[in-house]
């Protein structure tokens, strides 16, 4: 390592990133293979990007031909919270840890854009930053450059931070001296794949994000197919289990950015208060919050599975509030929710009263097959 790299080392520390370390763009990409084929066995999902970008995402070197190096860098995120232990609270929403704080594309990006134009004035070079929104690969790319390793759940891992830090890059087209990557150190455990509730793993290493839950509760557009509802328990926002139950997380230290710290009001908030949030007041609590581009249909869809899952008959009235919602994600939710905590001769009722003018077939569905 030459004294370049070791100042920008010291200066990525300096501005409150936790790891960083450097990647060739030359060699062999594997990670290109491994996308297509989760894209040709179509484990995607609703995420068309993938398909449309696939080419120019499976080489970082396609992105940008010009670029020669990449400086990975670490934000830690980590949290004073169990994860896991919010999930027996079944009258509150569980949003995951990364998202109860500010948005990370903006807080990582600002830090990636100070460290970026120190580094083009200290060595001359071009540089491009990248916070999870362009066409790059950035987990593998961040294994190569000795951050950490892809465990069997797919995330990356680190034997310092364990599972929770964001991941930023900056490409240069400066000739840098690369850092070995990180061996695998998963071993023998298995708790990721056995603890996934929807059994997203088909085999270690691999993700079908079409049963995923951070994918169904984020991603996906549409109605979330039955065989998952149960199973989401009280997630409204992604899923931490995979993540929550790894080993390594004994290393893991508190975030010391205060812009991820976790807002109060996001760590338990009651279904009751989240089921009767119209557009504006959704948008003013998830204000520079990354849950706000799920947008208030989506993000009210799966606040009723959550209230269907609570068994708590006091929210049935919340649930039929939304009946006759704009929204044919909100409505069918509401159906189903309502067929999990109402009588039968109550739901019966209702849907004597609603089913006759619902146009929608997946909404008559959901009344026809309670």
């Amino acid at each position: 390592m030459t004294s370049l790299e070791n100042a920008i080392a010291n200066e990525a520390n300096r501005l409150g990133f936790a790891a960083c370390r450097i990647a060739s763009l030359d060699g062999d990409w594997p990670a290109g293979d491994h996308l297509r084929a989760f894209v040709a066995e179509g484990r995607q999902g609703d995420m068309d990007w993938l398909a449309t970008t696939l080419e120019r995402r499976a080489d970082p070197r396609a992105l940008w031909p010009k670029a020669r190096s990449a400086i990975m860098l670490a934000v830690n995120y980590g949290q004073d919270l169990d994860p896991l232990a919010r999930l027996d609270c079944r009258d509150t929403g569980v949003i995951s840890l990364y998202a109860l704080g500010r948005d990370y594309h903006d807080v990582v990006k600002g830090k990636l854009k100070l460290l970026a134009a120190w580094f083009a004035r200290r060595s001359g070079a071009d540089v491009k930053v990248f916070v999870d929104t362009a066409p790059l690969m950035e987990k593998p790319l961040a294994a190569k450059a000795g951050l950490g390793w892809q465990g069997k759940h797919t995330n990356l891992l680190s034997r310092d931070l364990g599972s929770w830090f964001f991941i930023g890059a900056i490409l240069t087209t400066a000739e840098l001296v690369a850092d070995a990557p990180e061996a695998d150190h998963c071993g023998s455990c298995r708790a990721c794949l056995d603890i996934c509730p929807t059994r997203a793993f088909p085999v270690p290493y691999q993700l079908d994000a079409r049963r995923c839950i951070s994918y169904l509760t984020i991603e996906h557009k549409g109605h979330i197919a039955r065989e998952f509802r149960e199973a989401m328990g009280n997630r409204i926002y992604g899923c931490d289990d995979c993540l929550a139950v790894c080993p390594w997380n004994k290393f893991a230290k508190l975030g010391r950015e205060a812009r991820l710290a976790a807002r109060q009001e996001l760590v338990a908030p009651k279904l009751a208060s989240l089921v009767r949030l119209d557009d504006q007041g959704f948008r003013r609590l998830f204000s520079g919050s990354p849950v706000k581009r799920t947008g208030r249909d989506r993000f009210i869809r799966n606040v009723l599975i959550a209230i269907g899952n609570s068994g708590d008959t006091d929210l049935k009235s919340e649930a039929g509030r939304l009946l006759a919602d704009a929204s044919v994600l909100v409505r069918a939710m509401a159906v189903w929710a309502l067929g999990r905590l109402a009588t039968q001769a109550d739901f019966a009722r209702l849907r004597s009263q609603y089913l006759p003018r619902e146009t929608d077939p997946v909404v008559r569905a959901e009344w026809q097959g309670n």
